[in-house]
C-alpha cells in the first residue's frame, strides 16, 4: 500500500512549491527508485490540467554513462533535458538516488566534461527563474542510500524527510505551515536588504562581504523542498578573510571534509582540505568563476537538527550559514558565472555572529532583531 505521506508530499510539491495551473508543462526528473512520488505526481498534474513528463533513469545510468562514454558522448547536450528547460513552465527534479557515492570513483575530468556539454541547462534554469518563466523545484525521496548517509534506518529517515517537508500526519495543514514560514523570514530579508557590509566572526570564520545593491530572497518551499534559508548573490570582488567549513562538503559522490578557504578581493586565493583535497582544487579550477562567490546564506530550519550528508537538507540547518562557490542566482543581481554551484557549510551556535553595517544582527546562531 502506498504510504499516505507520499500523495501528501506530491499535494504540497505541485499545489504549492510549482504551483502548477491549466497548461503547464512539467519536467519530472528522478530515478526510477521515486517512482510512488512520481505516480503521484503524474496523477496530480493532470487533475490541475498540466501535462506531465516523466524523464526518469535508471539508478545507476550515471555510473554506466561515465564507464561507458565516450570523449564525444560526453560532450554530447542532453536534448531532452535542454528542450524542457528551454520552453516548459515548470520542471520538479527529485534526488533519489540508491547510491549517494556511487561516482566517488569516476574521473572528474569526465564529470567536468559533460559538466561543461549541461552549461546551457544550467543557464536556461538560472536565467528563465529569475523571469518567473520557468518554476523550477527540487526535492528528495527516501532511500535506503540516503538513510545510510545519514546514519539511520530507512524507516526513520521516511520519518525524518517527511517531517521536514511537513508530509508528515502531524502536519494537518502544509501549506499554512510554508506561508507561515514565508511571513517570519520576509522580516529577515527586509532587515538585510539596502544594507552593504556583511562581517562573520565565529572560532570558524572571519570574514566580510559586500551585499551592496544585491537583493536577499526568502527560500520558503517554492524551489526546494524542505527549506528555510534566506539568501543572496554577495558582490563578486569583495569577499575578504577566511573561512573554515565545519560539516564536509559533498559533490558529484565525493566527501571533502575539512575545507578551509580564503578570499581576497572576492577569489579564493588559498584551499585546502583534510581529506579529498586534490578534487577541491579540480572543482576551483573549472572556470574563471568557480573561485567566486554566488550565494551567501543563512540556513533557518531548525527542525533540520542534525547533518544528513545531503545538502538539500544540510544548508538549511538552523543555526548555520553557507557559501556557493561558482554560479550565482541572477534574481539577486549576482553575475557570477560558471558550471559548478558548490554549497559549503559552517556552524554558528557558539561564540559566533553576523554585523551587519557594523551592528550585530545575529548571534549564536539566531537573529537579534
Amino acid at each position: 500500500m502506498t504510504d499516505k505521506r507520499v500523495r501528501k508530499f506530491a499535494e504540497i510539491l505541485v499545489d504549492y512549491s510549482a504551483n502548477i495551473v491549466t497548461g503547464d508543462r512539467v519536467l519530472l526528473e528522478a530515478t526510477t527508485e521515486a517512482a510512488p512520488l512520481i505516480e503521484a505526481l503524474y496523477e496530480l498534474i493532470l487533475d490541475r490540467g498540466g501535462h506531465p513528463y516523466p524523464l526518469l533513469r535508471l539508478p545507476t545510468q550515471e555510473k554506466i554513462f561515465y564507464t561507458h562514454a565516450s570523449e564525444t558522448q560526453l560532450k554530447h547536450m542532453p536534448i531532452f533535458r535542454k528542450l524542457a528547460y528551454d520552453e516548459f513552465e515548470s520542471r520538479i527534479r527529485i534526488y533519489s538516488e540508491t547510491n549517494p557515492r556511487g561516482l566517488s570513483e569516476v574521473d572528474p575530468n569526465k564529470q567536468a566534461m559533460f559538466k561543461n556539454a549541461e552549461a546551457p541547462i544550467l543557464a536556461a534554469q538560472l536565467k528563465r527563474g529569475a523571469a518567473n518563466q520557468f518554476k523550477w523545484v527540487t526535492t528528495l525521496f527516501p532511500t535506503e542510500g540516503y538513510a545510510q548517509e545519514a546514519g539511520m534506518s530507512l524507516s526513520e529517515y521516511e520519518d525524518f524527510v517527511y517531517a521536514a517537508c511537513k508530509a508528515d500526519e502531524d502536519t494537518p495543514d502544509p501549506v499554512a505551515h510554508w506561508k507561515n514560514v514565508k511571513k517570519e523570514q520576509e522580516r529577515f530579508v527586509e532587515r538585510f536588504n539596502g544594507h552593504d557590509k556583511v562581517e562573520l566572526r565565529g572560532p570558524n570564520v572571519d570574514l566580510s562581504l559586500s551585499i551592496k545593491d544585491r537583493k536577499f530572497l526568502n527560500a520558503s518551499g517554492e524551489s526546494n523542498m524542505p527549506d528555510g534559508e534566506i539568501f543572496t548573490g554577495p558582490v563578486e570582488d569583495s569577499a575578504n578573510g577566511w573561512v573554515r567549513y565545519t560539516y564536509p562538503a559533498i559533490k558529484d559522490g565525493r566527501v571533502v571534509e575539512g575545507i578551509e578557504l580564503n578570499f581576497t578581493d572576492g577569489k579564493v586565493t588559498k584551499a585546502t582540505a583534510t581529506s579529498n583535497q586534490d578534487f577541491l582544487l579540480k572543482m576551483l579550477d573549472e572556470d574563471e568563476g568557480a573561485r567566486y562567490l554566488g550565494e551567501f546564506a543563512i540556513g533557518t530550519n531548525f527542525g533540520i537538527n542534525r547533518f544528513t550528508g545531503h545538502i538539500l537538507f544540510d544548508e538549511k540547518i538552523g543555526g548555520s550559514f553557507h557559501m556557493a562557490l561558482g554560479a550565482g542566482y541572477p534574481e539577486t543581481g549576482s553575475v557570477n558565472k560558471s558550471i559548478i554551484h558548490w554549497d559549503m557549510i559552517c556552524d554558528m551556535r557558539e561564540d559566533a555572529e553576523i554585523l551587519l553595517d557594523g551592528e550585530v544582527v545575529y548571534k549564536n546562531g539566531k537573529f537579534v532583531f
